[in-house]
């Protein structure tokens, strides 16, 4: 196990082979000034690895994800949706080719 910290303050857990945006799993940890109350304190970010954002969105809201509203401008490439507990997290495109 590693973790790179980088300038901002965030940190990425994972097995030393993994490396940033490899196609093993990391845990990113990033710092926030916006503390949520009753919600989950950690914020996950998805990538999936063996298919496209599409695809791996259709998957996730046949799971019972949902999506979220958090003022987001229609333009970003990531997804914010919500588990069917209420705790957000973001599906991100798909960083590097299996």
């Amino acid at each position: 196990m590693w973790s790179l910290d980088r300038e901002d303050g965030a940190i990425e857990i994972g097995p030393p082979e993994a490396g940033f945006g490899g196609l093993q799993p990391t845990i990113f940890l990033s710092p926030s000034s916006n503390p949520r109350v009753r919600r989950l304190p950690l914020h996950i970010d998805v990538n999936p690895v063996d298919r496209d954002q599409d695809a791996e969105l259709e998957r996730l809201l046949s799971l019972g994800a949902r999506p979220a509203d958090v003022g987001q401008a229609g333009g970003e490439q990531w997804h914010v949706l919500q588990d069917p507990e209420g705790n957000e997290f973001c599906l991100l495109r798909k960083r590097l080719d299996p």
